[in-house]
């Protein structure tokens, strides 16, 4: 199985030659994808002189910054135009352990659609974060999973792999939401296609280095999406029912 590992980047100059050496060290039969969005501290290059040394690295260099869900969106696109057949998705800042990519990707070699890295199955952790943080994320996975009948605990991961033809049915060009709407959205479309979807325990860590990029704004993003989603499936179900009527 061929498989592509996306890492969208913006200012990751501290983080990506350690991700890379990594990721290809966990996974090195797999290509990896930098997909970087004109970062100023000159990520692309690090990258480039790194694959250089290791090999099995490629750099898509995007003209500005067009947000995480359009960054993984111009990954997979590039991904199924060059044959693979399946494809992770990762923070580029260590906050999701390479060494962890191997159990995901054998769940995908078993059969399933997509195998989510997960916070909050048993065995699953966050040690750095707060309650007040925990408590947001995860009412926000329960909210989800509520209005979408998702049936994952852990909707907002960003850890992630998929196969190639999920992918293809989803149309990704289709695909308008970014940063915690963007995964949401993906498990929803990946739900509605009846996908076989696994969720696999992981440790997440906060970055050690670099600055963080999620906002107040991705949150209410995501909220106010599942909201419109939701009443969406809500109206589908009652023209349902009022057709059998």
């Amino acid at each position: 199985m061929r498989v592509l590992v996306v890492l969208p980047t913006y200012n990751e100059a501290a983080n990506i030659e350690n991700v890379l050496s990594r990721v290809r060290g966990a996974l090195p039969g797999a290509r990896v994808l930098v997909v970087d969005d004109n970062s100023p501290d000159g990520t692309a290059e690090i990258a480039e002189k790194a694959a250089e040394q290791l090999g099995g690295i490629d750099v898509l260099r995007r003209p500005g910054k067009a947000g995480l869900g359009s960054a993984y969106r111009a990954g997979f696109r590039w991904g199924l135009e060059s044959g693979f057949d399946a494809m992770v998705e990762m923070d580029s800042d260590l906050s999701h352990d390479p060494d962890d990519l191997v159990g995901l990707v054998a769940l995908v070699e078993e059969g399933y659609e997509l195998v989510i890295g997960s916070r909050y199955v048993p065995g699953g952790s966050i040690p750095d974060w707060s309650l007040m943080r925990r408590l947001l994320s995860k009412g926000g996975n329960v909210y989800a999973d509520a209005l979408l009948g998702l049936g994952v605990r852990d909707s907002t991961a960003g850890f992630r792999v998929y196969r190639a033809n999920l992918l293809q049915q989803i149309e990704l060009d289709t695909v308008r939401a970014d940063s915690y709407g963007f995964q949401i959205e993906m498990t929803y479309r990946s739900r509605q296609h009846g996908a076989r979807i696994a969720e696999v325990p992981i440790r997440f860590v906060d970055r050690a280095l670099g600055t963080s990029k999620m906002s107040a704004y991705t949150v209410v993003e995501a909220l106010g999406l599942v909201t419109w989603w939701g009443a969406g499936r809500l109206f589908q179900a009652l023209r349902r029912l009022g057709g059998r009527g």
